[in-house]
């Protein structure tokens, strides 16, 4: 009976003898704030529109912590994640393994990298391209019929084996890219996003980029790509600049010991045309406001935990405008894969370290503290050592 149920599970699915699926899969799983657990979790069926992703990279994000930690922005039938038996982790790529009824975008074998936001297509916003603001967010397939999919946010995500995607999130990666670079497509994606949203071509134009995380230094690595200039990376960590000035930033400014407003408006006249805030603090935030040049624009790509008051005024005498964003909207991530594809930049500069999936707390830890200058860490399927590395060795 259980494997007659187990075949209707799979009916209208396309499969390959060639890379078999299993019926279980290895899953971390949270259950209450900040505790994982290895179990196993049954291989979830793609639908119509969708397809089975054997994961074969993570990499690990500043919100997987926060999400750890607080459950937030995560929402799991309309509440905290914790004990609803979620995997979390959003960045992830790997090979698609089976195809929902009607899929031929895609076949099996194919390498993908994926974007996290499925919006319901439904509501108003998803109808706008905005899927990453989609009203349905949170209320997915476990408690209304809408199709939204958010994956390691709103349904389960890549700290596994497998995932289902739908198939407008997957982009193919090319053969000349590892595993861990093509993690790192999400990540750029965001910072597209970023500048998409504040004007899209920035050539010409004038950047600057507070906080050197890696949506920070990605964003670095895009206006750069977009021909911005100059773009100006503010820091306060040594080596995060110094990988931003290899990603295309002309200036550096280290924030400890510059006035940052008034070297900005020393490097780009009048103050900034676009500004994208990575910090996300109260001092960031004013920092931003201060050095945009009259009708500038502001792009906030943090998720600050507290309110934050900020020089409204400035920011309405002089006709700036205030953008926020969420994810990697727009289709962003697909603009990025071709920049990276081309290498335009050079992502796996932020790639640091490298993780089993049995070892994902350690992983876990060394993002969280910044273990021997962590930057961006890669959980890898297919790793065959089970102690941390360093990328290029």
């Amino acid at each position: 009976m259980k494997a007659d149920a187990q075949k209707d599970r799979w009916q209208n699915v396309t499969t390959s003898q060639e890379m078999p699926v299993p019926n279980e899969m290895r899953a971390w799983v949270l259950g209450d704030p900040e505790r994982l657990e290895l179990t196993t979790k049954e291989v979830p069926v793609p639908r119509r529109a969708e397809a089975l992703v054997r994961i074969d990279a993570v990499a690990i994000c500043a919100t997987d912590l926060e999400i750890l930690k607080y459950g937030t922005p995560a929402l799991i039938e309309g509440g905290p994640p914790f004990n609803k038996n979620f995997s979390p982790g959003h960045e992830y790529m790997g090979t698609v393994a089976a195809l929902g009824p009607g899929v031929d975008e895609f076949k099996i074998g194919d390498r993908v990298t994926v974007e996290v936001h499925s919006g319901c297509g439904q509501c108003k916003r998803c109808r706008m391209g905005m899927y990453t603001s989609c009203h349905n967010y949170g209320l997915n397939y476990a408690e209304h019929n809408k199709g939204h999919r958010a994956n390691g946010f709103t349904t389960d995500g890549g700290f596994a084996e497998y995932a289902v995607n739908n198939i407008n999130t997957m982009i193919k990666v090319p053969d000349s890219m590892s595993d861990e670079e093509a993690t790192l497509v999400v990540t750029a994606g965001t910072s597209m996003y970023g500048l998409t949203e504040l004007g899209g071509l920035v050539a010409g134009e004038s950047v600057v980029v507070i906080g050197p995380g890696p949506i920070g230094l990605l964003a670095v690595a895009v206006a750069k790509a977009l021909g911005a200039s100059p773009v100006v990376l503010v820091g306060t960590r040594e080596n995060r600049n110094a990988i931003g000035l290899k990603l295309g930033a002309d200036q550096t400014i280290d924030a400890r010991n510059e006035d940052v407003v008034a070297r900005v408006k020393e490097l780009t006249g009048k103050g900034a045309d676009y500004v994208v805030d990575c910090a996300g603090t109260e001092v960031s935030v004013n920092q931003a406001v201060h050095m945009t040049n009259r009708g500038g624009r502001i792009c906030l790509a943090a998720f600050p935990k507290q309110a934050v008051s900020f020089d409204l005024g400035a920011l309405a005498v002089n006709n700036i405008y205030l953008y926020g964003i969420r994810g990697e909207g727009r289709s962003a991530t697909h603009r990025a894969m071709a920049f990276m594809a081309e290498k335009r930049f050079d992502a796996r500069l932020i790639h640091t370290h490298t993780f089993p999936l049995h070892e994902l707390p350690e992983g876990l830890r060394y993002a969280r503290d910044r273990i021997d200058g962590a930057i961006k860490v890669v959980v890898s399927m297919r790793t065959k050592t089970d102690s941390a590395k360093t990328a290029g060795e």
